[in-house]
């Protein structure tokens, strides 16, 4: 049994569907950006041990682009404790040969104005993991590379989460 649609009806089914499809699409899906900082921290010094490191560099781009100034003579400080990376074995083949790497990042921060503390954080960890080939070295490498930076931009929005706590 085969039923006829006129086509006056497959014109009325036809904007259904697409008002339902539009509907879908606008429901309101938004990308998350960085959270805004609160007018006490527009001036802060940044401190860590090592300042060429990807965390640190990372941090200060993010700060600058949102319009916070870097002075190292300002009250406030934030310094980024306990960062640490590097990687992990996770998985070994029957030839004891890797096959799977675990590539990790930590870092935490003390926020303080003059000898107050603002705000610690407890040391934050990322990680990712790759597939290593003893064929694809230099692919591996680079993978390696771009998941590092991937892990370093996920922290920093972690970073930027608790600093945006502070009135």
């Amino acid at each position: 049994m085969s039923i006829a649609v006129s086509g006056r009806y497959s014109l009325r089914y036809a904007g259904l569907l697409s008002l339902l499809c539009l509907g879908v699409i606008s429901c309101g899906f938004q990308l998350a950006e960085r959270p805004l900082l609160g007018s006490s921290l527009q001036t802060l010094a940044l401190e860590a041990d090592d300042q060429r490191s990807d965390l640190y560099l990372a941090l200060e781009r993010a700060l600058v682009a949102q319009d916070i100034r870097i002075d190292s003579s300002a009250p406030t400080r934030l310094t980024l404790v306990g960062v640490e990376t590097g990687q992990r074995v996770l998985s070994v083949s029957s030839r004891n040969v890797p096959r799977e790497f675990e590539v990790f990042y930590t870092g935490g921060f003390v926020l303080q104005r003059g000898e107050e503390l603002l705000l610690e954080s407890n040391p934050l960890t990322f990680t990712r993991d790759y597939n290593w080939s003893e064929f694809e070295v230099l692919g591996k490498v680079q993978e390696e590379a771009d998941l590092r930076v991937l892990i370093v931009d996920d922290l920093v929005d972690a970073l930027l989460r608790q600093l945006a706590t502070v009135p």
